[in-house]
């Protein structure tokens, strides 16, 4: 294969309508692209598996599933994070359009569809997509593995090394991303300021998230890196507060946003004594619930 084919864009045309593809498929090979076709939504999701387009062009009304919900489908995958979806609707109408671009797309066309109006948005948006993903290969290389997420732990995007360590993490499993973003929620509730570290300790290869700063008042900016010894993070709660080395490992996972009985069962020992050692870290710290001796904690491990 010569350099030139290597580079050609690769569509994903998902249509019921066998007349719509041939025609698409002609416009879209005349301008040197090369076109994946699906007659429905759950075999687009199949394809996206093993191949990830430059572009996806997505028929609104389908039978079985139509394109909305096969656009949630296809976003709720991180590696299709930046591929444009664009709707194709013979229903032009202010309802429509509104639910595409709410399910995940990024513009729509209307049939019957214009062929030169169709290749110039599409090349407006495979121009913006290559370039979210250039920079953020950039910023891998300049070692960042940077990753943003909203209020609730949803991430939002990530560079190319970041999606792979959630992928070696075990993260992306359904069950297991489910529990990072309840953890990443439970924590950005708790106001970390820039450098705090938390523990996703859970994971099969444990991770710790560094936050950043928070972007545009909706987002937060978080560096992914291996996880590191918890041994210097115990010592330095220990000296701080003047705890036992036991009342540290206990205040350590509070800070990590650990409920009391699986912080028992990380550390063998029964959610009362749990407790009981919470009670000699709120009086050590002067504090009077969990919450305050975990930002206290938080605040102190983001010195180190």
């Amino acid at each position: 294969m010569n350099a030139a084919s290597e580079q050609r864009t690769v569509v994903l045309v998902v249509d019921d309508a066998v007349d719509s593809i041939r025609m698409i498929n002609d416009v879209l090979e005349e301008a040197g692209m090369t076109v994946l076709v699906a007659l429905e939504g759950a075999q687009a999701l199949t394809i996206t598996q093993n191949i990830a387009p430059d572009i996806i062009l997505l028929d609104a009304i389908m039978p079985n599933m139509d394109g909305f919900e096969t656009c949630r489908r296809l976003r709720e995958r991180s590696e299709l994070m930046d591929v444009p979806i664009i709707f194709m609707t013979g229903l032009s109408d202010t309802e429509h359009v509104v639910m595409g671009l709410k399910s995940g797309g990024v513009d729509y066309v209307t049939k019957p569809i214009n062929a030169n109006e169709l290749v110039a948005r599409m090349s407006v948006h495979l121009a913006n997509a290559r370039m979210a993903r250039s920079a953020r290969s950039a910023l891998d290389h300049a070692g960042q593995n940077l990753m943003a997420v909203d209020g609730h732990g949803q991430q939002v995007w990530a560079t190319p090394q970041v999606q792979q360590l959630l992928k070696q993490s075990g993260a992306l499993d359904t069950e297991t991303s489910e529990r990072v973003v309840e953890t990443l929620s439970t924590w950005l509730d708790h106001d970390p300021e820039s450098g705090h570290n938390l523990a996703l300790d859970f994971l099969p290869e444990p991770l710790t998230a560094e936050f950043l700063a928070r972007i545009d008042n909706v987002n937060y900016l978080l560096r992914l890196s291996p996880r590191k010894n918890d041994k210097h993070a115990t010592e330095t709660l220990r000296q701080r507060f003047g705890l036992t080395a036991r009342e540290a490992d206990v205040l350590l996972w509070i800070a990590n946003g650990k409920t009391n009985r699986e912080i028992g069962q990380i550390l063998d020992m029964s959610p009362r004594t749990v407790n009981k050692h919470l009670e000699q870290i709120f009086r050590k710290q002067a504090v009077e619930n969990r919450t305050s001796a975990a930002a206290a904690a938080i605040k102190c491990l983001g010195r180190l």
